[in-house]
């Protein structure tokens, strides 16, 4: 083995994606609860989960697609510090989509939402995009080395 080669594991891949899914929930959960929360009597997974919940038709509506894609910003920040590599950031994205997809279909069925399509699709561009662009910061940064002057 030469340095800087990756060892695929598996486990750490799975590892990543769970974690990678939990911290997307409960930071839409935050924002959902800051926007969404104040507006309406009780929030529920409706709005998580409900293609028609992502509306434009109500300001309540804008207040979800609002949570969605300031989550989606926040999760360029956290594919930063859990993917750290920018060339997986679209992986990770579309495995992250993908999965809640299949958990909107199981709780509402497929979503027939044009707005709730294009409100996933520019959450998975923002995440994934918005996570290369500071992965590639965070790589091409300079490696600082400390220089000693011999003591004379």
């Amino acid at each position: 083995m030469f340095f800087g080669a990756v060892v695929w594991d598996p486990w750490l891949i799975v590892a990543q994606i769970v974690c990678l899914q939990c911290l997307y929930y409960l930071t839409l959960g935050l924002f959902l609860s800051l926007l969404v929360g104040t507006r309406v009597s009780r929030l529920s997974l409706v709005y998580f989960f409900d293609f028609a919940a992502v509306t434009t038709a109500t300001v309540t509506g804008w207040s979800v697609i609002a949570a969605f894609v300031l989550t989606a910003v926040a999760g360029a920040g956290y594919m930063l510090y859990l993917v750290e590599r920018a060339k997986k950031c679209l992986d990770f994205s579309a495995t992250l989509f993908i999965i809640h997809l299949f958990i909107c279909i199981v709780y509402g069925g497929w979503p027939s939402s044009i707005t709730w399509w294009v409100v996933n699709g520019t959450g998975l561009a923002v995440t994934s995009l918005l996570g290369e662009y500071l992965c590639i910061r965070r790589e091409l940064r300079e490696i600082p080395i400390a220089r000693y002057r011999p003591s004379v």
